[in-house]
């Protein structure tokens, strides 16, 4: 990936220190994997400047792939936010999926709205293994609605998380990736050779690097 939205949205999330590498410091990710860099996409509400840059990407990349849909939706916490945002700036409902229901109320996964027989576009902040994401496509179907495609503002690119997705029977549509970060971060004199080095070898074998 090196179009212009690609690189964009790379540049906004190293201005915003959404970015970091920690070589020294390997943090742990829900998943288990051990890796020298994380991305924390939650910060862009902080900065409106760069997350309407994200926001932008996102609706170029609808209009792009001529991506049909009745209703938005995030998941809760990290993708509410954007699903929110790209509801109001295309005039789209926008719904969110919980992670785990309340044990009071309706105990409904599925908040905002009636989904039943509506194309749902799935909207996510950042894609690992994939594992946050189709679980809000399986209760958005249990809810009986369509859901075929998910935008997310970063996709790992893991092979795992491309099997579950083909599986799943959805397309992930991604604005930008670690190559192209590391690129513009290589650029920006973020990450050296050396450091840029490290990180592509994580990245070519994530489960095992840490070992």
């Amino acid at each position: 990936m090196s179009d212009l939205i690609a690189r964009q949205i790379a540049g906004a999330l190293l201005d915003i220190r959404a970015v970091g590498f920690v070589l020294e410091k390997p943090i742990t990710f829900k998943s288990g994997i051990i890796a020298p860099m994380y991305i924390d996409n939650r910060r862009f509400p902080s900065y409106p400047k760069e997350w309407r840059i994200v926001l932008d990407g996102f609706i170029a990349k609808i209009k792009e792939q001529k991506t049909q849909f009745d209703i938005l939706a995030g998941i809760e916490t990290a993708g509410i936010p954007h699903s929110a945002g790209l509801g109001v700036l295309l005039t789209k409902p926008s719904i969110f999926i919980r992670k785990s229901a309340k044990d009071h109320g309706t105990k409904k996964m599925v908040e905002g709205g009636d989904v039943e027989g509506k194309i749902v576009l799935l909207i996510e902040d950042l894609v690992t293994t994939g594992g946050s994401s189709l679980h809000g496509v399986t209760e958005l179907r249990e809810a009986k609605a369509i859901v075929k495609d998910c935008f997310v503002i970063v996709s790992y690119g893991f092979a795992e998380s491309k099997k579950s997705f083909k599986e799943a029977n959805v397309k992930l549509t991604a604005l930008t990736d670690i190559d192209t970060i590391m690129e513009v971060a290589e650029e920006r004199g973020i990450l050296d050779t050396k450091s840029k080095k490290i990180v592509k070898g994580w990245y070519g074998d994530p489960w095992n690097w840490g070992k």
